[in-house]
């Protein structure tokens, strides 16, 4: 009896002290959310520090053919990097990479790879890798994207199927062949362009919303990843989130607001895109307040934010009008 006495004791007195634990560990990470947070206002208020140096990094950027894609390869040329134009269309790849020597600054080469295949995108990052003039990469900035836009039942199987490979395994299939350079340098920085399609759903694009969605998915598990392995912290990280850019993509623009929220200048979101990568920021939208009325939104009843996008009524039309 005494003995029982004992034991249901000692195992109540082990609970109040799991529960104190567990009280004390939750005080303390408010602690430090509260201190992260006030750590950021201050930072917010006071000027910005200066952005890191590429100048000596080896960046290979998908989809350099024309628009965003482009834009960026001149973008890191500028700042001193080595840039590997990786693009399908051989023509207008040699026509970004002649942009960016004249330049003078950083080299600049022209790599064609069907970045939707696998196999392909493991052979490029061999052809990299042992290029004398290249070596590992240090920077992956997986930009190609395509977007049909039109209604769910006006897709084709085909049409779904080759958005999903470029959209997303394309990327799968960069970061498992490029992401063994940047641990062999024990340093590197991953950055995906998703979408505003990747923030909230729209009409006439369901399948590229899925793609933009996963996209997103994908770096906030990846982050994860490398966050808790043996090169954490080394290894970075950046998801884009563009609202609608005149890059051709966007056949038939619905904007309400063209003042406000009109198409963006690719030139511009490529100086956005290289300035959050210098600045190591986790998650960007272009322009950045769409990233905070979009989590604000969300804490709302769903009515209301359906009443704001209503209001605000950019989107696209069909491409099959």
């Amino acid at each position: 009896m005494i003995e029982r006495e004992i034991i249901h004791t000692t195992t109540a007195s082990k609970r109040i002290f799991d529960v104190l634990q567990d009280f004390v560990q939750f005080l303390l990470l408010f602690l430090r959310i509260f201190l992260e947070m006030f750590v950021m206002l201050i930072q917010k208020v006071l000027p910005k520090r200066s952005l890191k140096d590429i100048s000596g990094e080896v960046v290979l950027i998908t989809g350099t053919g024309h628009g965003i894609g482009r834009e960026l390869a001149l973008h890191y040329a500028s700042l001193g990097s080595t840039v590997v134009c990786v693009d399908i269309n051989e023509k207008n790849n040699l026509q970004t990479v002649q942009k960016a020597k004249r330049l003078n600054l950083g080299d600049v080469h022209s790599f064609i790879c069907d970045v939707s295949k696998r196999e392909e995108v493991l052979a490029l990052a061999d052809r990299v890798k042992t290029d004398p003039h290249i070596g590992p990469i240090s920077v992956l900035v997986n930009n190609v994207g395509i977007m049909p836009t039109h209604p769910i039942l006006q897709q084709s199987a085909e049409e779904i199927q080759r958005v999903f490979d470029v959209n997303v395994f394309s990327q799968f299939w960069t970061i498992q062949a490029f992401l063994s350079h940047m641990e062999e340098k024990n340093r590197g920085h991953i950055i995906a362009l998703s979408s505003i399609a990747g923030v909230v759903g729209l009409s006439n694009l369901v399948p590229y919303c899925a793609t933009k969605f996963a996209v997103r998915g994908l770096m906030e598990a990846l982050h994860e990843e490398l966050r808790e392995g043996p090169h954490k912290n080394m290894i970075k990280t950046t998801t884009i989130f563009p609202y609608m850019t005149n890059t051709g993509l966007c056949k038939h623009p619905k904007v309400k607001f063209p003042s406000i929220l009109g198409l963006l200048d690719p030139k511009e979101v490529a100086r956005r895109i290289v300035e959050a990568h210098r600045s190591d920021t986790l998650e960007a939208t272009i322009p950045s307040c769409l990233l905070h009325i979009n989590n604000w939104t969300r804490l709302l009843p769903d009515h209301c934010g359906l009443m704001l996008k209503d209001y605000i009524d950019s989107g696209v039309e069909s491409d099959l009008i």
